[in-house]
């Protein structure tokens, strides 16, 4: 048992859902297990009932129990799944739940999920409370980039996140349903930033490094195109996460070959952006075919491919991203920005277009305008007066880049740049190339770092 005051101090941070303050309570030998005066239950279910998934990490990391049983015979782990968020349910699951839980609880667990995954959210939430009206639905982001539906009805809420924490406790289990069963899971809801979309790419990425090639490249020429636009962003990934991997040169023809064949436009920018990640002969060929395509979503991820390209740049595909560098789509001639800006031809065309989209009203495209001219190699004045300007963007990543693109020119307005960044708060910025190249300006030039917290902008 931890000491009153930490045990005190280690509910309040729970409740305020403060996941350092947690762990620094727990060190401090504050019980896992604490309950919550609230509720009379361990402080775990009090973050599985916030859909809090770093706090419910950290007090999994701490010793909390997951498999506590509760006055109405259910367990935190139990109330996880209930909730359907994946990041709450991955988090108190626990490393390795196959050497934890006993087989008959282990099949316990499956079949609540599946359950819960085949009735629906909305119809588990009515069951539940026995309530009949109307059911308040949010759009809601679960613990990072994914989104999931969030119901409440009756005092009670719940995420409908249970065909990936189906998958999720399936892949901790090694329980492995059929490749069609998975993507059939990730397409029910047709949007690649869906927490099952993911959650049912990731169970097959996670096959993939245990099998020799699991099937789902067959679903290429499947009828549907939802399903081979999931099969194209599945290979994506795998590009990214496994470029080393002896299916590498396999999945980069099929890719290719694919690009030949798909007429749907949705689905064949996302085959040119998955074969970007790749490697092959007839990259900039597939490049080349695409460029004039009437979708700007294909004409965008050609530009993708001709960049990625290993090839020594052909004069048809300068000619074919010059031409992109005129598209009346912003966002493609922004791509052709990104690969112009690396060749020496195409270098003051780039700059040009970048200069331009940085002055128009572009707001969702300012942080890639705004990288790119960072790291262009043209160093021109209009470049670097066009990075100046950016400072006045409302976005602090705007500015940071912006500072930094003045900071690699070695402006003499870049000390009074790094000032209109602002403080910058939240991890991630610690091993940041951009923040470390401006604390590196600073320090050469004797100047004081302002991008502290509680620090003074300029």
């Amino acid at each position: 048992m931890g000491d009153r005051e930490s045990d005190r101090r280690l509910v309040a941070s729970v409740r305020a859902g403060d996941h350092e303050s947690v762990r620094a309570a727990l060190d401090e030998g504050a019980d896992p297990d604490v309950p919550d005066p609230g509720t009379g239950l361990p402080v775990l279910c009090t973050a599985v009932a916030a859909f809090d998934a770093q706090v419910a990490e950290a007090l999994m990391d701490g010793g909390a129990d997951p498999d506590r049983g509760l006055p109405d015979g259910s367990t935190p782990l139990l109330r996880a799944l209930d909730g359907g968020s994946p990041a709450v349910f991955q988090s108190v699951l626990g490393n390795d739940p196959r050497l934890r839980l006993p087989e008959r609880e282990r099949a316990r667990l499956l079949a609540r999920a599946r359950n819960r995954y085949e009735t629906g959210a909305v119809e588990e939430l009515r069951r539940r409370t026995g309530a009949r009206g109307p059911v308040v639905a949010e759009r809601v982001t679960d613990e990072g980039h994914d989104w999931v539906d969030q119901y409440t009805l009756g005092g009670r809420v719940v995420r409908a996140g249970h065909g990936a924490v189906l998958t999720w406790l399936e892949s901790r289990l090694r329980v492995l349903p059929s490749v069609d069963e998975l993507i059939d899971r990730a397409v029910a809801v047709a949007d690649e930033d869906h927490v099952d979309w993911w959650g049912a790419c990731y169970a097959l990425l996670e096959r993939h490094r245990r099998e020799a090639w699991p099937d789902a490249p067959a679903h290429s020429d499947h009828p549907d195109p939802v399903h081979r636009r999931f099969v194209a962003d599945y290979l994506r990934t795998r590009g990214i996460t496994a470029c080393d991997s002896p299916f590498a040169e396999r999945e980069s023809e099929l890719l290719t070959a694919w690009a030949a064949r798909e007429t749907d436009g949705p689905v064949l920018a996302k085959v040119l952006e998955a074969l970007a990640e790749y490697e092959h002969p007839r990259m900039e060929a597939t490049g080349l075919r695409h460029a004039a395509h009437p979708d700007p979503r294909v004409r965008l991820r050609a530009a993708t491919v001709l960049d990625a390209s290993e090839q020594a740049r052909s004069p048809g595909a300068r000619a074919a991203l010059l031409a992109l560098l005129g598209d009346p789509d912003a966002r493609v001639r922004l791509e052709a920005c990104r690969a112009g800006s690396r060749d020496d031809t195409l270098l003051a065309p780039a700059a040009e277009v970048l200069v331009r989209l940085a002055e128009g009203p572009y707001e969702d495209l300012r942080g890639g305008v705004a990288e790119t001219l960072a790291s262009s190699l043209d160093r021109t004045p209009a470049v670097a007066d066009a990075l100046a300007a950016l400072l006045a963007d409302g976005d602090q990543l705007v500015r940071l880049e912006a500072a930094y693109g003045l900071a690699l020119r070695d402006d003499p307005r870049t000390g009074d740049a790094i000032g209109q960044v602002g403080p910058l708060y939240g991890d991630g910025f610690e091993h940041d190339h951009r923040v470390n190249a401006l604390w590196d300006w600073t320090r050469r030039e004797n100047r004081p770092w302002p991008l502290a917290p509680g620090a003074e902008t300029a």
